[in-house]
């Protein structure tokens, strides 16, 4: 009879796991952090892609071959962030609740000189000329004093944003050209709150045809991403 003789067992395996250096543990935070940059930067370039290609379109991209009317800001100056500002009943309003819209922008006393008029009325005349685009433009009026707006313009400011925003917090928006002052252009600002053109000096009736071309263009030009109403920033 064979003896069966059972196999010797097999050592227990171990793996040794060698702990991570503190300067590879450090690379590799490093790596994560750049990614990590990299993928912001590329999600604010996505959301910004719609606003840069229409501004492509309007100022490089000119089939027709003619000149803008309007003055190009370069750099653009973006709504400036925690100004105080209040609407006209004195209620506190917040600058970034202006974002999501394209604006046409007037500056002018509360008490509203003849400058002051004329560029309500051609700011209205404008938005209206654009028909069918209109409801993609809203009007707004800085106001950068506490003197009282009259009864009289109640009609005119129908459907327009009328905000008491300090003087000092205007200069950080917007500049007019050299040599006149703020309230004497009307200004544009795209819906992410960068003010990007503005009109010259003294707008005329004559001027405000051209300056219409102007936001046709624009508007065109951002046909594809902008729509009508309010939308979010």
């Amino acid at each position: 009879m064979t003896e069966r003789i059972a196999p010797a067992d097999d050592p227990v395996a171990l793996t040794v796991h060698a702990m991570p250096s503190p300067a590879r543990v450090l690379d590799e935070d490093a790596q994560r952090t750049r990614s990590g940059r990299w993928k912001m930067l590329l999600l604010a370039l996505v959301c910004a892609a719609p606003v840069i290609a229409s501004y492509f379109s309007y100022y490089v991209v000119r089939p027709d071959g003619r000149r803008n009317f309007g003055t190009l800001i370069d750099p653009q100056q973006a709504i400036p962030v925690g100004a105080a500002a209040t609407d006209l009943n004195g209620q506190p309003f917040d600058l970034m609740g202006l974002k999501g819209q394209w604006l046409l922008v007037t500056v002018g006393g509360g008490a509203c000189d003849a400058r002051c008029e004329s560029n309500l009325y051609l700011q209205r005349q404008l938005r209206e000329a654009l028909g069918k685009d209109k409801d993609r433009i809203d009007r707004v009026w800085l106001v950068p004093d506490q003197a009282r707006v009259p009864d009289v313009l109640e009609p005119a400011l129908h459907q327009a944003t009328v905000v008491r925003v300090p003087s000092e917090v205007v200069a950080r928006w917007m500049a007019p050209e050299a040599g006149h002052a703020l309230n004497e252009h009307l200004y544009v600002v795209d819906p992410m709150g960068h003010w990007m053109m503005r009109f010259p000096a003294s707008l005329d009736r004559a001027g405000a045809a051209r300056a219409k071309r102007d936001l046709v263009r624009l508007m065109r030009a951002s046909a594809s991403w902008d729509r009508a109403g309010r939308a979010a920033p």
